[in-house]
């Protein structure tokens, strides 16, 4: 059996990082970009200190950002047709996974016009060629879409998120400067922190799990633990700030390669239905789930309780197991998540709805347990 590691081509890390961005655009020989960023990162300066940047290297640009929180067919369509318009020959990407993944869309698209439905791109989309090039700055510590083959778009016809797979997506720059996290509101750093830790979690227990994605999957979980509760708490702190830039990628170098599982399939429909923030599902849902994929992950649950500072000598695998479980939980609490769907608006009668999306969703084959779709509407009803 073969594995495959696809990750950027070329990554920078640290405070003011963002500084690199005019000698990379001059590296890579490009002439003008789009630049993909949403309305409320525009209003509260962060799009600015990215693009101070390209001004300051008499870099032109045009700025596109009809960007929805969970973004649609109809925003990658417009942003083609933005992008054919301003003559550009690259995307700069600023945000989190909604303009990250609605860039990937319409560099996709772009190259390959032949998906111009773009819902034909969902699941493993056999596309031909690479994306224009991609230089991604995330504004959140979560998604790792800087560094993923993935990216997820709304089918509004069919109420649906499209989960996409593709390696010729993948930006061709990754630029994490913390810098740019700053203004992030605290529900937003919590929510988004969170689902870096469900992808770690996830991408260690998937059946697609190998050693060197439990490597990277690790690393992110112990710094996730380290460092959430200082960024949602002292959000101008640097050290939680730079801690969860670095483990949100960390993790999603490796899930981009290996899966993820039920967490997320279960999630994928309470955003395209509900519209509910992408980490705030994540997060409520995996405490949960993680019970129900204990039998599966007894040992690894183990070395997560291990890695997130619990201390399990003397503990039974099973204890040290569910150790893992109410950790995973307690952090959850500690920085504000909610803990029941009916507290984001969700009612028992949604639920079979729910369930018909997440059995067909495609991170749930991942998951390291087999599930049915009955066994998924109790699952969400544990958490109603």
């Amino acid at each position: 059996m073969s594995q495959r590691f696809i990750l950027n081509e070329v990554s920078y890390f640290g405070a003011g990082c963002r500084q690199e961005l005019a000698e990379v655009v001059k590296r890579m020989g490009l002439k003008k970009a789009l630049v993909c960023s949403d309305k409320g990162l525009i209003k509260v300066g962060t799009t600015k200190m990215v693009t101070d940047v390209l001004d300051a290297a008499k870099f032109p640009y045009e700025i596109y950002s009809e960007i929805k929180p969970n973004p649609t067919v109809t925003n990658v369509k417009e942003g083609v047709e933005a992008f054919k318009k301003s003559g550009a020959d690259c995307i700069v990407a600023i945000g989190g996974g909604s303009s990250m993944d609605t860039a990937k869309g319409i560099g996709i698209v772009v190259t390959n016009p032949e998906f111009s439905d773009v819902v034909s791109l969902e699941g493993v989309a056999p596309t031909k060629h690479k994306s224009v090039p991609i230089i991604a700055l995330p504004t959140t510590a979560g998604t790792g879409a800087e560094v993923t083959i993935n990216y997820v778009i709304i089918d509004e016809k069919r109420q649906q998120k499209m989960v996409c797979v593709d390696p010729n997506d993948i930006p061709a720059v990754a630029i994490v400067d913390p810098e740019l996290m700053y203004s992030l509101p605290k529900g937003l750093t919590a929510a988004t922190g969170m689902d870096a830790l469900t992808h770690a979690i996830e991408g260690y227990i998937t059946k697609g799990a190998w050693v060197m994605s439990d490597m990277y999957e690790l690393q992110a979980i112990k710094m996730i633990a380290e460092n959430l509760p200082t960024a949602v708490e002292e959000p101008k702190n640097p050290k939680g700030r730079e801690g969860m830039a670095l483990a949100q990628y960390i993790a999603a170098q490796a899930f981009s390669n290996v899966g993820l599982g039920l967490v997320h399939g279960m999630a994928h429909p309470m955003g395209s239905l509900f519209d509910v923030p992408h980490g705030v599902a994540n997060a409520l849902l995996l405490p949960t789930i993680m019970e129900f994929n204990m039998p599966k992950c007894i040992e690894k649950f183990g070395v997560i309780a291990q890695t997130m500072g619990v201390d399990t000598k003397g503990m039974t695998k099973e204890q040290a197991a569910q150790a893992a479980v109410d950790a995973v939980k307690a952090l959850s609490i500690r920085v504000g998540i909610p803990q029941h769907l009916s507290e984001l608006g969700i009612k028992e009668s949604d639920i079979p709805a729910l369930a018909a999306q997440a059995i067909t969703d495609v991170c749930t084959p991942g998951n390291p347990r087999d599930v049915t779709e009955e066994e998924i509407k109790a699952l969400y009803k544990k958490v109603l």
